[in-house]
């Protein structure tokens, strides 16, 4: 096999294709492209150069570079052009025959020497190699898309596939400044079988009316600090290439989180096939426009959220950290905040915690001294519930252990003046079984914030089935004057963000577990190739392993979905003691 690549094919010259050999050019390969027809030829010449243009204009390339950068790449019709190079990377549309079918012409007509690339990002590579009399020759070399931006590159290697080949595409990888990761040939690969699991599921739970496409989207960006929301990445991927990918990832390993929701179908049969056609789950101004306009689904700017009960006075339970981060999230709006804590010791610490983080507030400019000040006299501690008496809106946030919080509600009912709203944070357990504990179930919701409180964006408001419109609306509505994003779902385990989050998390660890990559080749395919704040692992350290297992089993207790079932290895780290950060090693060793 060639150990370095002077010249290579790409065969194939669309949005994937072109960026492909602009890369290559960039490094100085000489680059022969590809496509089925003279026009499609000229589109894939012309979407380099506008490309390059791009570069230049944002001075990543001089003129000079750029037209080196255009001169090292040849397009044309002929598939034995490719004949004489040390590379051939295909990068066609997601058809096996077709994809079989350059495959057996390019073992026919390339040197024996000769490394052959699929850019498939679902397909099997080895049913692809086959199609050659040499397969051991062939490998997945999968880029992302826009490929000149995305540094991410999976080596996809077969049972049969020559060391040798995998070796010196790694190293062009590199030479290329992506960063490579070797894996097996196995459905998704990495990336995407991790990542379309995960829009599959916010697909199935918009066909469910569970939640509006803008608020599982919402949820997401500010819940997780995701660059997109899942339904609105659906439509910049193509809801037809995601249905694909999805199909051929079924096909192959038979998970149901890998087969494609039917409404994705329906919409593809419809011609919505998201920003390419102008219309998805979204609607844009126009073909490939990224700008969304207002549609039937857009909720109506002149209906917003009104507070239905007066809120000046609130409670809270609790002295942990999102307690107290509620705490000062109330106070800092202007609301006067009584909070209770099991003893004066424990009321003086949130005090104290309060006080310190206005104080750095303070001293980054972020807050006068007078705001300071202010909020600090609208925060008043005890040790007693029935100093609740008198407030509109009560804010559990005390341990997830339902039998606690049942007595705690029990007891406000009978503290609470009639109409206050009782609220619980909970982030995984049934909203309705604390209302049924009350005499006023009406008045029972959820209001799951995100932790750091005083930071995160996101408030999920959950309503039971006995939950009254007025009180949801006011919660609504009373997160907007905090300065939070509002989303609103019903009362099922995991409400939005838990229940797309921790299934993917779920199926990182299962990766792991069948010693399919490492944790750090799956966090970093997570990073780079998906734009994620964090890997899987990452995040599971910090959220805290015995915390990652209980929102796990209680998803899988709900929805009795197997692919929902905690990894055994997960399992195994939390009855070793192994947490995470907060004990100092849980997927990685923090000590």
């Amino acid at each position: 096999m060639s150990a370095e690549f002077a010249t290579a094919g790409v065969v194939g010259i669309g949005t994937m294709g072109s960026g492909i050999a602009e890369v290559l050019a960039r490094s100085g390969v000489s680059v022969i492209g590809v496509e089925k027809d003279a026009d499609s030829a000229a589109r894939a010449q012309a979407a380099i150069e506008a490309s390059t243009a791009r570069a230049v204009a944002g001075e990543k390339l001089t003129e000079s570079e750029r037209a080196d950068l255009l001169g090292r790449i040849t397009i044309g019709t002929d598939l034995t052009a490719v004949a004489e190079v040390d590379l051939v990377i295909e990068a066609v549309p997601e058809d096996l025959e077709l994809k079989q079918q350059i495959f057996t012409e390019l073992g026919q007509i390339t040197r024996p020497e000769a490394v052959l690339a699929t850019n498939t990002s679902s397909l099997s590579v080895t049913e692809i190699s086959v199609s050659t009399a040499n397969p051991r020759r062939v490998l997945g070399l999968h880029f992302f898309n826009p490929a000149p931006v995305q540094a991410f590159v999976e080596v996809v290697r077969t049972v049969v596939t020559d060391q040798s080949a995998v070796d010196a595409v790694k190293n062009l990888a590199e030479k290329l400044g992506k960063t490579p990761v070797v894996c097996g040939d196995k459905a998704g690969f990495i990336a995407n079988a991790l990542l379309f699991g995960y829009l599959n599921h916010a697909v199935q739970m918009y066909e469910s009316r569970y939640a509006t496409r803008e608020d599982i989207d919402a949820a997401m960006m500010y819940g997780c600090g995701y660059p997109m929301g899942p339904l609105a990445l659906l439509d910049l991927i193509g809801l037809d290439s995601a249905y694909e990918i999805l199909n051929s990832m079924y096909k192959q390993d038979r998970k149901r989180v890998h087969a494609p929701a039917p409404i994705l179908k329906q919409m593809i049969t419809a011609g919505l096939l998201g920003r390419k056609t102008g219309k998805g789950f979204y609607t844009y101004a126009g073909q490939e426009s990224h700008e969304v306009v207002a549609d039937e689904q857009t909720p109506s700017k002149d209906r917003l959220p009104q507070l239905r009960h007066e809120i000046s006075r609130v409670g809270v339970i609790g002295t942990g950290t999102m307690a107290t981060g509620i705490v000062e999230v109330f106070a800092k709006a202007g609301y006067d905040v009584v909070f209770v804590a099991r003893s004066e010791e424990k009321a003086a610490g949130v005090q104290k915690s309060i006080a310190k983080s206005l104080e750095k507030a303070v001293q980054r400019g972020k807050l006068t001294e007078e705001a300071r000040d202010a909020t600090l006299a609208k925060v008043t501690g005890t040790t007693k519930l029935d100093d609740l008496a008198s407030v509109d809106l009560v804010v559990e946030a005390v341990v997830e252990d339902i039998d606690v919080k049942r007595a705690l509600f029990e007891n406000l009912d009978e503290i609470c003046r009639p109409g206050a709203i009782l609220a619980t944070t909970t982030s995984s357990l049934p909203v309705i079984e604390l209302a049924a504990t009350t005499k006023r179930p009406g008045d029972v919701v959820g209001m799951h914030f995100f932790n750091p409180a005083t930071i995160m964006k996101l408030v999920e408001v959950v309503h039971t089935v006995a939950t009254s419109p007025e009180v949801t609306e006011t919660t609504q509505a009373l997160c907007a004057k905090l300065g939070k994003v509002a989303v609103t779902c019903g009362d099922r385990a995991g409400f939005i963000v838990n229940a797309l989050l921790f299934p993917y998390l779920n199926d990182a660890v299962k990766m792991l577990e069948a010693h399919y990559a490492t944790a750090d080749d799956i966090d970093l395919a997570m990073k780079e190739g998906c734009r994620l704040p964090m890997g899987p692992f990452a995040l599971l350290d910090v959220v805290g392993l015995d915390v990652s297992l209980a929102i796990e089993r209680t998803l899988f207790s709900e929805f009795r979905e197997s692919g929902f079932a905690p990894a055994p290895l997960l399992e195994h780290l939390v009855t070793a003691g192994y947490l995470g950060r907060k004990t100092g090693r849980g997927f990685r060793d923090y000590s």
